[in-house]
């Protein structure tokens, strides 16, 4: 039998120690999230099969979550192999007509559009290489850009296939379109206000470019190409397939019926006639025999993608060994319990909704999985007893924090985007950072009023 204070102090530490790896980088999530729990658990007295029963309930709730992923990231990589989405971004930069408005809110449109797939590194491969010519022979900031594209990228990654929701669903054992419906009229709501600051931010972009216009040292370009800078778009994205050396069926009708699978998916995923892994599996081995010709480009098409497939799989199997440690040997619950003893009467229902406004500021102090896979699980314990739900706990803890995903120095793919653009990290957050947190306590507030933190 353990003690309450031992499990507590070890829940902690175990906690801690990950938290602390994870922060300062100095180990992957994979081997942190696996050898500090078990350690802690042989510490603790457990035996090798306890621990092996913990790993495998834990693996029980999340093995739906790796199926899913492991399958969306190859069909989005395949549709980004064929192009699919070239249409609707060069569409987008033509219709900014060369108004600096426009471009801001045209920005929005296609960083929305882009983070369809739910990663960063591709929305930020599509979009800034796109825009960012644009930018410069108009004048506009590229921290403009940088800003407008993280919030679009941010609010995106509420969906599904996403790592946050597929995070949580591991934590809370809910599907993540169960979550991603819940999320929903919240992330309608945070789309809506994401173009109103890029309207705010193209208005203010467009009155220093008149002023700058004014001053006599201002060396102006001659009319904006917007038409030019599509077709560099487009080429530069076949130059890019070329330099790969893959070779995809280059036919309007096959990228029209794939177009056709990807908005079935769509409405499979958010009708939820059937589950994200097998949606994503079957929707997979549609589109390869339909875009790849022989098996071995099939082949290739996966494994070209398979790298970061099984990078996002592995951190969910991990997180299997930390929850189910945490969960299975009642470290959790013991320090729900105590810091309940330590908590006024008066604020424990309210301890999600308190994180969740911290949650742009946590992001900076914690990575994205030290958060998800160690900071939701103790408030979802604790606001627990106050009878709030684990879908309304977990939805304060992503709303606040999801806005934050890229004004994180953590984030992998908000530094491609720095190197994209040719930025500074320290000015990016500078004026990114104020409008995340904004945004993201605005967005805790009305998912409040609304009643989904229930």
């Amino acid at each position: 039998m353990h003690s309450p204070l031992g499990l507590t102090l070890c829940g902690l530490a175990i906690i801690a120690l990950t938290v602390g790896l994870l922060i300062r980088g100095k180990t992957s999530p994979v081997v942190a999230m696996t050898l500090i729990p078990s350690t802690g658990a042989l510490l603790m007295g457990y035996s090798l099969g306890e621990i092996g029963e913990f790993f495998g309930t834990g693996l029980d709730s999340v093995m739906n979550v790796v199926v899913m992923f492991i399958f969306a990231i190859i069909y989005f990589g395949i549709l980004q192999d064929i192009g699919l989405f070239n249409p609707v971004v060069t569409a987008l930069i033509k219709a900014t007509r060369g108004n600096v408005v426009l471009v801001a809110l045209g920005t929005a449109a296609i960083g929305t559009v882009a983070h369809l797939d739910g990663a960063g590194a591709t929305t930020f491969l599509l979009t800034i290489p796109a825009l960012l010519p644009l930018y410069q022979a108009m004048h506009m900031s590229r921290y403009v850009l940088l800003a407008i594209v993280a919030l679009a990228a941010s609010v995106m990654n509420m969906v599904p296939w996403a790592g946050p929701v597929g995070r949580t669903s591991s934590v809370i054992d809910l599907s993540p379109t169960e979550i991603w419906h819940h999320l929903l009229p919240i992330q309608g709501v945070a789309l809506a206000l994401v173009f109103l600051i890029a309207l705010l931010l193209g208005l203010s972009e467009r009155r220093r470019i008149a002023k700058l216009r004014r001053s006599p040292e201002f060396v102006g370009r001659g009319e904006v190409d917007v038409h030019a800078i599509a077709q560099e778009f487009v080429e530069r994205q076949k130059a890019e397939r070329a330099e790969q050396g893959y070779h995809y069926r280059d036919a309007t009708w096959a990228r029209a019926l794939t177009a056709i699978i990807s908005l079935a998916l769509l409405v499979v995923l958010v009708t939820g006639w059937l589950e994200p892994a097998p949606a994503f599996l079957i929707a997979t081995t549609l589109v390869l025999p339909l875009n790849f010709d022989s098996p071995s480009e099939q082949t290739d098409a996966m494994k070209r993608h398979a790298p970061s497939a099984l990078a996002m799989a592995s951190v969910i199997i991990a997180a299997a060994m930390f929850l189910g440690v945490l969960n299975g040997a009642g470290m959790l619950k013991q320090i729900a319990l105590s810091l309940l003893e330590v908590l006024p009467e008066s604020a424990g229902p309210w301890i999600h909704v308190v994180v969740g406004y911290l949650g742009v500021p946590l992001d900076l102090a914690t990575s994205t999985d030290a958060y998800y896979f160690s900071v939701l699980p103790i408030v979802q314990e604790t606001a627990g007893t106050f009878e709030v739900s684990s879908l309304g706990a977990a939805s304060a803890l992503i709303i606040g924090n999801i806005i934050g995903t890229f004004v994180s120095p953590f984030s992998p793919a908000l530094w491609l985007a720095i190197g994209l653009a040719r930025a500074d990290m320290g000015r990016h957050l500078r004026l990114a950072f104020p409008l995340a947190w904004g945004l993201a306590a605005l967005l805790v507030t009305v998912a409040l009023a609304m009643g989904l933190l229930a």
